[in-house]
């Protein structure tokens, strides 16, 4: 069977709703199709919207390639499309070649066409914003993002969606997130928000404006 980009896209859905299946995990499918999700998990406290893609190996590069964005065609031409919070959670992915699968929260994938989930150190000794995909394997990566979800606080401004308001000031952003968006989280901090970072859900780091020295202080 010739392996077409809908016939991976169908075995990547079914895949992942297997997976999903095996943890324990209620899966619901849309009625409608065409929607911008997939497949929903039922978390208890929260149904989590998940679009599904396939994910191609790379074994020289050592990073396994998602498409995360696409076109569609309109009466003014092609017209570029990517996903957002609002629309879906998380970023289901399948590698065949693997046979693994991968859940990605929204926030990584936002605004994207296209990722790497890094499966060995890359050769030019890039340390920072790598996507690690033993970071986002299953069961662990649905416990994280459940444990996320699971926040009742309210998201706060403009945020990312990863963040949420921690009471009266700071703002609570995992460390992958702040990693990865660290220089909105600089932004943020320099305008007056306090930005506190959290390590497997415990506060780690606190980020504030520079307070400049008053003179005679010292």
């Amino acid at each position: 069977m010739r392996e077409t980009s809908n016939y991976k896209g169908a075995l990547a859905e079914a895949m992942i709703a297997a997976q999903a299946v095996k943890l324990g995990l209620d899966v619901l499918k849309p009625m409608a199709e065409h929607g911008r999700y997939d497949l929903a998990f039922d978390l208890g406290i929260q149904i989590v919207r998940v679009q599904c893609k396939w994910g191609a190996l790379d074994r020289d590069r050592g990073v396994i390639c998602v498409q995360v964005g696409g076109s569609r065609h309109t009466p003014g031409g092609y017209v570029l499309s990517h996903y957002t919070p609002d629309e879906v959670d998380a970023i289901g992915v399948y590698c065949g070649e693997l046979d693994q699968v991968f859940l990605i929260p929204i926030e990584v994938a936002a605004g994207r066409r296209q990722l790497h989930l890094r499966l060995s150190p890359p050769r030019n000794g890039q340390r920072a914003a790598l996507n690690w995909a033993a970071h986002y394997k299953l069961p662990g990566a649905i416990a994280q993002l459940g444990e996320r979800l699971s926040g009742t606080q309210k998201v706060a401004g403009s945020s990312p969606a990863s963040s949420t308001s921690s009471g009266d000031s700071g703002i609570v952003v995992g460390a992958h997130s702040f990693r990865n968006q660290f220089g909105y989280w600089m932004e943020r901090a320099a305008a007056g928000d306090e930005i506190i970072v959290t390590r497997r859900g415990r506060p780690t780091v606190r980020l504030t404006a520079h307070q400049p020295e008053l003179p005679g202080s010292s």
